[in-house]
């Protein structure tokens, strides 16, 4: 099969999203399909444009090629948001036979319109929404972004009609009143090192990956480490060493308290525990190993239920057990609510029991191996393949 896969943005080298779109596109590929991935960059040349890569069995980093160029500066931003003619022009010069796009929060009038020339152009069209609901997501958001949200939300319905269906990772049957097709975030085996168990006999090194938004919850992980120390002062000093790396850009917003949550700094302070929580930044291959190869047990999403989210099935708890590390997370996941190496924490705002994390680790005898067969059946080989199979059925 023929297949758009469309993005409204480009390409980091360290952002999760980007890796998760290039594994999406190998995924395809290693089911014999034709992939042209199309994004909105910046060229050499300075100007915004839209890009589009042919990705084969066969090929290898395919260069892009420009099928619009929308110039510079903020027309060009606008220019994109109301101009898909090319895509579809493209689309029917190569004989897509569907288009599986991204969402962006961005319907309107014009995105509309373009995927109702899709629709009556015999083009099936498919749209991801990677987390859902998410308007809650955007509180505290730049007016401008709000704005974007606003008139989303005055005209998905619309869009939504003109799909054949929305893929999501809930367990939600309708979206905007269209049916979906469920499947997993999906992993690379490939791409992920397995990891090596550490000794933790005196210290245990815990991590937490993620561009840091307040529906992370770190700051219920900093507040349980503080009531952690505050007790092992108690005890005189009989508890083991407890450390949390935290790997990713953390917004001001996060640091310092806002409405959402107390903020890192605020906590870390309260509690003295400057030198137990260290921030990274955001890191990709081997320093983003290197933080993993001190590490025995990592932390995932802790506060969903603040965006609105019980279930979800997140990106980060399946590299993490691809990995092939243990891990703690507080939204319901299918996939994982049962596995005997993950630890569930409650979804509410008390802090996180540091020492139940240490004594689960202490006991847990799962080898990183063992962790990372219980996801193989989690590859995006899979999980696209079956958004394949759902459309084939519903065209037959």
């Amino acid at each position: 099969m023929k297949i758009l896969f469309l993005i409204y943005h480009g390409f980091s080298e360290v952002s999760g999203i980007s890796k998760k779109i290039r594994y999406q596109v190998k995924g395809l590929q290693q089911n014999g399909h034709e992939v042209h991935l199309c994004y909105y960059d910046q060229g050499d040349n300075g100007h915004w444009q839209r890009l589009v890569e042919v990705h084969t069995s066969s090929s290898i980093h395919p260069s892009p090629s420009v099928i619009e160029d929308f110039g510079t500066g903020k027309m060009a931003g606008l220019r994109q948001r109301i101009n898909y003619g090319a895509i579809y022009r493209y689309c029917v010069a190569k004989d897509i036979q569907m288009v599986y796009a991204r969402c962006f929060q961005n319907a309107n009038p014009w995105l509309n319109r373009f995927f109702g020339k899709l629709k009556k152009a015999g083009i099936k069209a498919l749209m991801e929404i990677p987390t859902y609901p998410y308007d809650q997501e955007f509180e505290g958001f730049s007016r401008t972004e709000r704005l974007q949200l606003r008139i989303d939300q005055m005209f998905r319905k619309g869009l939504a009609r003109q799909l054949e269906a929305i893929v999501t990772f809930t367990n939600q049957e309708q979206i905007f009143g269209q049916r979906t097709i469920r499947i997993s975030n999906g992993v690379d085996l490939d791409s992920m090192p397995l990891h090596q168990r550490v000794d933790t006999a005196k210290e245990l090194h815990l991590i937490g990956v993620a561009e840091v938004h307040y529906w992370h919850g770190y700051d219920r992980l900093i507040a349980g480490l503080g009531e952690y120390y505050k007790k092992w002062k108690v005890d005189g000093g009989k508890w083991k060493e407890v450390y949390f790396h935290i790997v990713g850009g953390v917004w001001k917003s996060e640091m310092y308290d806002d409405e959402h949550a107390p903020g890192f700094s605020e906590l870390i302070k309260k509690y003295g525990i400057e030198d137990k929580v260290i921030f990274h930044d955001q890191l990709f291959g081997d320093a983003l190993n290197a933080v993993f190869a001190q590490s025995n047990f990592a932390v995932g999403s802790l506060a969903r239920h603040r965006s609105g989210i019980s279930d979800i099935k997140t990106l980060k708890n399946r590299e993490y057990a691809s990995r092939g590390i243990p891990f703690i997370y507080s939204e319901n996941d299918s996939d994982f609510d049962h596995q005997p190496y993950v630890l569930k924490a409650p979804a509410d705002e008390s802090p996180i029991d540091v020492s139940r994390i240490v004594a689960f680790e202490e006991r847990l005898s799962m080898t990183p191996q063992e962790i990372r067969q219980t996801v193989e059946h989690l590859s995006w080989k899979v999980q696209m393949q079956h958004v394949v199979d759902e459309i084939s059925n519903l065209q037959s």
